[in-house]
């Protein structure tokens, strides 16, 4: 038998900062991240994949160029590949992140919150 059970509340301890995804699993060619946000992220967008947001803890606003999307606990919301987005935090929210391995967290906008590289928990 496997044991290759995840525990995201012990994953989510082992960290702190904000707009900083850790991987905890790959299926196929796609990578679960956690991550803990607050705040504005940046302007961008994936071209050639969706992106999936899960709310774990917390609340959060994808922002888009003509509106908002609000998410609670518990709710999610897939952006479609090559729309732009800008999630948002008023206070801290922990959400979950679905997407194929390799993508990079600010699509092609490069500022300060871009990872190159998977980080592991």
């Amino acid at each position: 038998m496997l044991s290759n059970k995840i525990n995201l509340n012990e994953k989510f301890s082992k960290f702190t900062k904000h707009w900083s995804p850790r991987v905890i699993a790959e299926m196929n060619d796609y990578q679960f991240k956690i991550a803990k946000i607050k705040g504005e992220f940046v302007w961008h967008d994936h071209k050639d994949t969706d992106e999936t947001f899960i709310v774990m803890e917390g609340e959060m606003s994808i922002k888009f160029r003509d509106g908002e999307i609000k998410l609670c606990k518990g709710e999610m919301f897939v952006v479609p590949k090559g729309v732009e987005h800008k999630p948002c935090a008023d206070k801290e929210c922990k959400i979950l992140v679905i997407e194929p391995r390799g993508v990079i967290n600010t699509g092609e906008t490069v500022g300060k919150f871009t990872m190159t590289e998977d980080v592991w928990i």
